[in-house]
């Protein structure tokens, strides 16, 4: 072995003694991002020999690894790589040289980062990071270039270090970390390839813990979406979400002008557990994993994508305000919107009824995107769909009144309480009218947005008004010629005006072609609307009530309301007035719940009348 010199000793080029304090003190809560750093930095050491390689032909013919290894006994983590290695004089260069124009101003860059981790690729201290938990760190490097000899530096958390030259038989560099006592916990093999699998799955290099693989280096974004398999999508997918349901969709980006991102993003089933306010998207730069929170990437109505972006030229240390003010980012907004409303598209034309099933998940933020962006409602209006009474089920809007044009031309009914609306509902399907049924809170606001975009178009709640086509065209009713039928209506409206006490009622009498229904309340469309708004936006405990104004619509062909008119001819004035007010109550109960009050006697009302109607047998 030939005989060595002495270590050289020296100092670090910074114009900061506290430079350690510093990185150990504030860094503390992010300290497992020094193993991030640590292997990225080695798998950036054999990027570059392969290019080296490439360039100048070296036929260099080798597996390329990082070695990521435990030594309990000394206390020491290690991360090898068989890379391009470094010469002492590369060491003194990209080492010991760590520029800061001032620890002043150091100090003050600093202090305005929202996320402590961004010191370290910021200031260009990726190597540094080791020191957060190591109070020595070691380098034990061998470049590729011929004749080059080993060199060793060694560092003990000072500005001061040693450099000598070595004998090394293997290509590539060792980082060696003296670990400090209360990091021991970096020590567990289980510990290293939580940390490595979170930051470095996807890195383009094997990485290795104690011999076994740890990482996947061909992630699946990298492959053509042509050549990817659905299986190999939701496989990807249960890599990522181990515990969730398989995804509803995928989009697979590959862009590469006028920036370069590629990803599979996903849409989730959702569940109650799902937080749709969360950001879900894991972002990777150059497939080293840099954030799963990064909101900014992704429109606020697509909150509930998952899955996986690369973008190879945003920071590795990319921070909150960066995102937040640069402009690529818009465009990576813009270009994931632009494929999901492209995606959407390709799958209502290609099976409307697989289609309705992922609707009822996506529908809501959808609605939701199409009110917060034009471009984004352009593109997916033609492909809306809506629950409807038809035996289709679903259908566009286009649909719905191509179908509807010959009794209601541009005009929409629809109900929003399936179950409190049935008797409206029955009404219209007896003939054969289609309702759109809209029960999600977000479809108040989205007619109204359909209405802007397309005022020809009137959206009306089917318990709103009574549509001619529910009516008997001559209004006449069996055994009862014009003139008696106008008596009988002028009578029954008498009646229900005395005997109703109901604030703001207005009784009004019709001859419904279904004899089915006794009474239905009605409340006028765009009255029932402004009181809606006022009452979400009133803090008031005194809101209007929505019920200050409403129209009672007595069904003269109801042969209920037929034998009201006969009691009260019989002079039976009580058990009309009973018969009266239950049908108020009925048409009431699908508008809303009574009160204590209210339910105790409509109870004891329809015991009375099954006593009475159990007497008559």
């Amino acid at each position: 072995m030939a005989e060595q010199n002495a270590p050289e000793k020296g100092n670090i080029s910074i114009h900061t003694e506290n430079i350690f304090p510093i990185i150990k003190k504030w860094l503390y809560s992010e300290k497992e991002i020094f193993l991030r750093e640590l292997v990225s930095n080695a798998v950036d050491a054999i990027t570059k020999l392969q290019h080296v390689n490439l360039v100048e032909g070296l036929q260099l013919a080798e597996d390329y690894e990082v070695n990521i290894s435990i030594d309990k006994d000394a206390c020491t983590l290690t991360i090898k790589d068989n890379g391009i290695g470094m010469t002492a004089d590369e060491i003194r260069k990209y080492i010991n040289q760590v520029a800061f124009s001032s620890a002043e101003e150091f100090v003050e860059k600093f202090k305005g980062m929202e996320d402590k981790n961004q010191i370290i690729g910021h200031f260009g201290l990726g190597f540094y990071s080791a020191f957060m938990v190591a109070d020595k760190v070691e380098i034990r490097s061998l470049s590729y270039q011929k004749d080059a000899a080993g060199a060793h530096w060694t560092c003990e958390g000072t500005t001061s270090y040693e450099l000598e030259e070595i004998d090394k038989k293997d290509r590539g560099t060792e980082i060696i970390l003296h670990l400090e006592e209360e990091e021991k916990e970096f020590l567990e093999a289980n510990k290293v390839r939580e940390v490595v699998k979170r930051y470095c799955n996807f890195l383009p290099v094997t990485i290795k813990l104690e011999g076994d693989q740890v990482n996947d280096s061909a992630p699946l974004w990298n492959q053509s979406a042509s050549e990817v398999t659905e299986e190999q999508y939701k496989e990807f997918y249960a890599k990522l979400y181990p515990m969730a349901d398989e995804p509803l969709f995928w989009i697979h980006l590959n862009v590469d002008f006028p920036f370069n991102l590629k990803g599979i993003l996903y849409f989730p089933r959702l569940t109650t557990e799902f937080d749709v306010a969360k950001s879900h998207i894991k972002l990777f730069c150059n497939q080293v994993f840099v954030s799963d929170n990064c909101p900014e990437l992704i429109p606020e109505f697509l909150t509930p994508l998952q899955g996986c972006l690369d973008a190879p030229d945003l920071p590795l240390n990319v921070s909150r305000s960066y995102l937040q003010n640069e402009p690529q980012v818009r465009k990576i907004r813009e270009v994931i919107t632009s494929r999901v409303a492209s995606k959407i598209n390709d799958l209502a034309r290609q099976d409307r009824e697989a289609f309705s099933k992922i609707w009822e998940d996506i529908h809501t933020f959808v609605k939701y995107g199409m009110m917060r962006e034009d471009k984004f409602y352009d593109k997916i209006k033609d492909q809306v769909i809506f629950r409807t009474t038809d035996d289709c089920k679903y259908a566009t809007l286009d649909e719905y009144l191509v179908r509807a044009a010959a009794k209601h031309d541009k005009k929409v009914y629809y109900a929003n309480d399936e179950a409190a609306q049935a008797t409206y509902i029955k009404l219209f399907k007896s003939q054969d009218m289609e309702v759109v049924l809209l029960d999600a809170l977000i479809d108040s606001h989205f007619i109204q947005f359909l209405e802007m975009k397309n005022s020809e178009i009137k959206w009306e709640r089917v318990d709103s008004d009574v549509t001619e086509n529910l009516l008997e065209e001559d209004r006449k009713i069996e055994l009862a010629g014009p003139d008696e039928q106008k008596l009988q209506t002028e009578q029954v409206k008498t009646f229900f005006e005395e005997h109703l006490k109901a604030t703001g009622l207005e009784v009004r009498v019709e001859s419904l072609k279904d004899d089915s229904v006794s009474g239905m309340i009605l409340l006028s469309e765009q009255t029932r609307r402004f009181k809606e708004m006022t009452r979400s936006m009133s803090q008031d405990a005194d809101m209007p009530d929505m019920f200050a104004e409403h129209t009672l619509m007595v069904n003269l062909k109801s042969p209920v309301v037929q034998n009201i008119i006969k009691l009260q001819d019989a002079k039976q004035e009580e058990d009309a007035t009973m018969l009266v007010e239950q049908v108020y109550d009925l048409a009431m109960l699908s508008q809303r719940s009574f009160d204590k009050e209210q339910m105790e006697a409509f109870l004891a009302r329809s015991n009375k009348i099954l006593e009475k109607l159990g007497g008559m047998g």
